[in-house]
């Protein structure tokens, strides 16, 4: 049984680690789903038609164009032959591309899904991958898409340094003042550094439903859910009451805890001039400290310079070196005793502190309503959705994006992720081994000696023994020394081998029935 299971398990590490034949790892083509309002796998190459590489520049800074160059490629070391993706490949430069959706995406009554996956072939220092949702309006030109371009949503990785995050935000409209404002949704609590270190393709998805809530999810795992009325930073509504601006504290208003002691006095014996360190008095010079000779004298060997000058240069002198006579003496020079902390030091005298009894408390200013305050239940319906956008910076280059989808309808967004995302997800064990049998056909043989030869042994061992039955039956043998009698279906009424002219063999059993009879004879006649 051990030697087979370890046939079963290195069969199936052989046939899950060893590269599947190019026949079967060929990426298949998605189609694109009539229900997605954008959908995008980037298998054409060179770049299609739609994509619009941005002519701006950044907003405030004239000399800072778009200069960063894109790419329909695939990585180095693909998973999947064929499956290509866009690759940001300027590093340090800032790169900005936008496409338009293929109908126009409303918040009413659908939720929203968007999905992409994201590759830093190379890593990332610092850098962004998060992908903009640009908000559809008449005068939206894709090809001066830069940052100051509004858009509704801002979602995907973005790290510097230490700092990992998954942004959601989106701008919301005001509706006392007209103006947008951005709402960032909580970070998540898991640690997300694995998702920007492994070198390994990840799934970024957002869903945002009707009812106010969204939730985030990486590789399918929710990572973020809550709620956009309750969750978001600042908050959608604003306070109902704020502090008065022009509310100011009265002169008399006492937010003082503590007060010195107005009836204290210092005392008498208080000196504030008394030092706080003095000369130890009990220290005394040590024996052979040579008071008379400096620790440094001018070096005897030294000579001034060739071209000193002393009119020019002033009087020469000789650099000071260590007195040799101090080399072996416990010290040299002037001695003076050690300062130790003065027992009659005592400082600046102040009066104890002691509890303010006009004490008012901390002042605040008074509440009132705020002006500014509004109430919008339904802070899903944002702005409409006219195009997808990247516009980013990165430190390192390399960056893949693939799989871009934007749709209101779960089902959609569950058979796209199957047909794109899925594909490159390692096959289970069972349909490895099946898959691997097809160029290798003597596996067939292999699968059917470990796995059948286990089943006979089991059954061959643990098969019932009616030796060992119930001693309620028929065939329970007692396992005695003692003879047993015959049942009595078996005396009376049956027909026996001899009648057939079989002749039977005087076996072990019989032998002890002829025994048992002759002594149920001689017990007969003991009696008679």
């Amino acid at each position: 049984m051990a030697s087979s299971l370890h046939v079963i398990l290195t069969c199936a590490w052989v046939c899950l680690s060893s590269p599947l034949s190019e026949g079967q790892i060929v990426y298949r083509n998605v189609p694109i789903p009539e229900k997605a309002h954008f959908a995008e796998t980037f298998d054409s190459a060179p770049l299609d038609r739609r994509w619009v590489l941005s002519k701006a520049g950044k907003v405030g800074e004239e000399n800072l164009k778009y200069d960063g160059h894109w790419a329909v490629e695939e990585p180095d070391h693909p998973v999947l032959p064929g499956n290509r993706g866009l690759v940001m490949k300027s590093p340090g430069r800032h790169h900005a591309i936008a496409a338009y959706l293929r109908s126009m995406y409303h918040f009413r009554d659908k939720p929203l899904c968007l999905q992409y996956e994201v590759l830093f072939l190379k890593g990332v220092d610092c850098g962004g991958a998060y992908i903009k949702l640009l908000s559809g309006y008449d005068g939206l030109h894709v090809s001066q898409f830069n940052d100051a371009t509004p858009y509704t949503i801002m979602f995907g990785p973005d790290k510097c340094g230490k700092s990992h995050k998954v942004h959601f935000i989106f701008r919301h409209r005001n509706p006392v003042t007209g103006e947008y404002e951005e709402k960032h949704a909580r970070q998540p609590d898991v640690d997300l550094s694995d998702y920007f270190n492994d070198r390994n393709p990840h799934l970024y998805t957002l869903r945002l439903y009707p009812d106010n809530t969204y939730e985030i999810l990486i590789d399918l795992m929710v990572i973020s859910k809550g709620s956009l009325l309750e969750d978001m930073e600042p908050p959608v509504n604003p306070p109902r009451e704020v502090l008065d601006p022009g509310d100011t504290a009265p002169q008399s208003w006492d937010d003082r805890p503590h007060i010195p002691d107005p009836t204290a006095t210092k005392p008498l014996d208080w000196d504030e001039e008394a030092p706080e360190l003095i000369p130890d008095p009990a220290a005394q010079r040590p024996d052979g400290w040579l008071g008379e000779e400096e620790p440094f004298i001018p070096d005897p060997m030294a000579r001034p310079p060739d071209d000193w000058s002393e009119e020019m240069d002033g009087e020469w002198e000789a650099p000071l070196v260590p007195n040799p006579s101090c080399t072996h003496a416990v010290g040299c020079g002037p001695w003076a005793p050690p300062m130790v902390p003065n027992p009659a030091y005592r400082g600046k005298w102040k009066p104890p502190m002691i509890d303010n009894p006009n004490y008012q408390g901390k002042w605040q200013p008074r509440s009132i309503p705020n002006p500014g305050y509004f109430e919008d239940p339904h802070p899903f319906r944002m702005s409409p959705v006219g195009a997808v956008g990247l516009e980013l910076w990165s430190l390192t280059a390399g960056v893949l994006f693939d799989n871009i989808l934007l749709s209101d309808d779960l089902n959609t967004a569950q058979r796209w992720t199957q047909d794109t995302w899925g594909q490159r997800q390692p096959p289970r064990l069972l349909e490895r081994l099946f898959v691997a049998t097809v160029k290798r056909p003597w596996l067939w043989g292999v699968y059917v000696f470990t796995v059948g030869l286990p089943i006979i042994l089991f059954i061959s061992f643990m098969w019932p023994d009616k030796r060992f039955g119930p001693p309620d039956q028929d065939y329970y043998y007692k396992k005695s020394d003692e003879p047993q009698p015959d049942s009595p279906q078996d005396l009376e009424g049956h027909p026996s081998l001899s009648d057939y002219g079989v002749t039977n063999r005087t076996g072990p059993r019989k032998r002890e029935i002829q025994r048992a009879q002759k002594k149920s004879d001689l017990e007969l006649k003991v009696k008679e």
